[in-house]
């Protein structure tokens, strides 16, 4: 990992102009926010990184500025926000298996804090916010295959009721006061600085385990299908989204070709030219629906927005980065006595 340019499929795109536009991306040190800055910094765009933590510094684009602080604390959100032009809102309060463990708490963190959030914008006279949604546990279990934005949206976890509470307020402070907002439901993204090592990201997850020598976690049969998309191809649709000033405010982000976790897996044997790859069995989970593809005729017509990068390339791009990132921190982790010998 090199800071200064993004890895990957990034580096080959021509990334629309937003020479001078004053940027926020709130949870820039996550995955999806560590992609979005340099994609940014690369369209010419004044970035600002603001996280609770920086745990891959050395990911982030040299011209990235960067603010730490908590989602919560109302005056660092305000210093962040002052003079910005765009706020993309990227955090998250967990993860949907886990967000039902304590329900309460799930709905009392980011739907709070994005109210504030959005009464500094409106004082800071913010042009637009761009938020992530999920493209998944929005919907809840469908009842039609794909899903286009007008399916229902009953939620089976905390998480995905947390979200939907977020989108409500953004329609809600439109209404109220004008504030321009566009809601991006992305699916199951993967790549580069997905470090795997949490139990979100599927792809991201496997391929750490598989370079560490540990065995595939299964829930259920295998046959829970998802839609998979790089994140080259989510940091396109942000950039897209940012001069959209058309009527639909909630657009999907995804491949529209749902995946099994068992083809993910074939998928993965494939890349890593394995006959097998060893797996563990587990329960099923009460927040997994049993499948997830999305309909994304919407944003193909309005934004001209597609999927580029194919699977295979994404998953080889992808295994080479998270291969330089294990070989990196094996080393760093070595007292510097010993290093190299």
């Amino acid at each position: 990992m090199t800071g200064g340019a993004p890895a990957g499929q990034a580096s080959a795109r021509a990334a629309p102009t937003l020479a001078g536009a004053r940027c926020l991306v709130l949870g820039g040190g996550g995955f999806l926010g560590l992609n979005l800055c340099n994609r940014l910094a690369a369209a010419g765009a004044e970035v600002t990184c603001f996280s609770r933590s920086h745990p891959q510094p050395e990911a982030l684009d040299r011209r990235v500025a960067r603010m730490t602080g908590q989602f919560s604390d109302r005056l660092a959100i305000a210093n962040a926000v002052e003079r910005q032009d765009i706020v993309f809102h990227l955090i998250a309060g967990s993860i949907p298996e886990s967000s039902n463990r304590d329900p309460s708490a799930e709905l009392e963190a980011a739907p709070i804090a994005t109210l504030h959030l959005l009464e500094i914008c409106r004082s800071a006279r913010v042009k637009k916010l761009v938020f992530s949604s999920t493209g998944g546990a929005i919907y809840g279990i469908p009842r039609a295959i794909p899903i286009s934005e007008q399916a229902p949206t009953d939620p089976i976890s905390a998480y995905g009721i947390s979200k939907l509470m977020i989108e409500k307020s953004l329609y809600l402070y439109r209404h109220l006061h004008g504030i321009d907002y566009q809601i991006l439901r992305i699916a199951n993204p993967y790549g580069r600085f997905q470090l795997g090592t949490k139990h979100q990201g599927l792809i991201g997850s496997y391929i750490y385990r598989i370079l560490s020598g540990l065995p595939l976690e299964v829930w259920g049969t295998g046959e829970v299908v998802r839609d998979f998309l790089h994140i080259d191809d989510v940091s396109d649709a942000f950039l897209a989204a940012t001069a959209y000033d058309g009527p639909h405010k909630v657009m999907n982000v995804g491949s529209g070709m749902g995946l099994s976790v068992n083809q993910v897996i074939a998928e993965l044997e494939r890349a890593f030219a394995r006959d097998s790859l060893p797996c563990v069995h587990k329960p099923s989970r009460a927040a997994d629906v049993p499948a997830n593809v999305l309909d994304t005729a919407l944003i193909r017509s309005e934004l001209g927005w597609h999927p580029q990068v194919p699977l295979r390339d994404g998953l080889i791009g992808t295994i080479a980065w998270m291969e330089r990132f294990l070989a990196q921190t094996q080393s760093s982790d070595v007292p510097p006595k010993t290093k190299g010998a």
